[in-house]
């Protein structure tokens, strides 16, 4: 700890040395004049008036939007069903496609470091790296709307969270348990079937139920590309402005994701 003396000798103590200091504010100050040339980046074209006129516009939909057309929920009972069966299709299917993808990019499975395992690692990084959202508005291009280019998005979407927080967990797995195995004169499989699934299938199912929390949410909105479900409805109602049904919606949305949640957190409590 740095010290300093007064006048008379008496040793002063302090929490870190004047260089050090002077770097720190500096630090700051760099962080604030970021921040100010940021801020003036983002506002240059932001029309003011609408700022301040919109809590009034916002108070004005809201009005609107009270009380919900509760009589509008027989309605949305199949998207919902189409929306809880995207989010749980397409968790299925990344769920699946990632498994030998996550195998492929850890270091202690993946058959070849130097060709097999980058491949794997760009699946992954390019996979999280683009949202649900735009991955269904290309497969809407592509494919045309409905269902299938929803699950589809959300597969493609889930390969690279479910591939990362897996390939993560095989990494740590206990190696004396391999080393265990592979003194027996199992093969290759028979030491990842006996040695390495065990230990990593708590957290793969964790994982799993944990994506699939996520997918329902995100389910719920790729409608507003064409890729059905609930969002399909919600873009209907936001188009004619119907704002007491759009206040259904988001309630039915929320006690989706609110149930959805609870099922994740009983599933992955009871599988620790």
């Amino acid at each position: 700890m740095p010290v300093s003396h007064a006048s008379d000798g008496t040793p002063i103590w302090r929490k870190q040395s004047t260089r050090r200091d002077l770097v720190q504010w500096a630090a700051w100050l760099f962080l604030i004049a970021a921040f100010v040339f940021c801020w003036q980046v983002m506002t240059k074209d932001t029309i003011w008036a609408f700022i301040y006129d919109a809590p009034k516009q916002g108070g004005d939909i809201l009005s609107r939007a009270m009380p919900p057309r509760w009589s509008y929920i027989g309605e949305l009972l199949v998207p919902l069903w189409d929306t809880i069966n995207m989010a749980t299709l397409g968790t299925l299917a990344g769920t699946l496609l990632a498994v030998p993808i996550a195998f492929a990019a850890a270091r202690n499975t993946t058959p070849s470091a130097v060709f097999v395992r980058p491949i794997a690692l760009f699946l992954i990084v390019a996979s999280r790296s683009i949202n649900s959202l735009i991955w269904a508005l290309l497969l809407v291009s592509i494919l045309g709307p409905g269902l299938l280019a929803g699950i589809i998005a959300i597969a493609l979407r889930s390969i690279g969270f479910v591939g990362k927080l897996l390939y993560e967990a095989i990494e740590e797995i206990d190696e004396k348990q391999v080393e265990a195995v592979s003194a027996t004169g199992a093969s290759r499989m028979q030491v990842i079937d006996y040695a390495i699934v065990p230990q990593v299938l708590p957290s793969f199912l964790g994982i799993s139920i944990f994506r699939w929390d996520i997918n329902i949410r995100e389910s719920a909105i790729l409608g507003l590309v064409g890729a059905g479900g609930l969002g399909l409805k919600l873009q209907s109602s936001l188009n004619m402005l119907a704002w007491p049904q759009v206040t259904m919606i988001f309630i039915v949305i929320l006690g989706t994701v609110v149930v959805s949640e609870w099922i994740s957190a009983k599933v992955r409590k009871a599988i620790t």
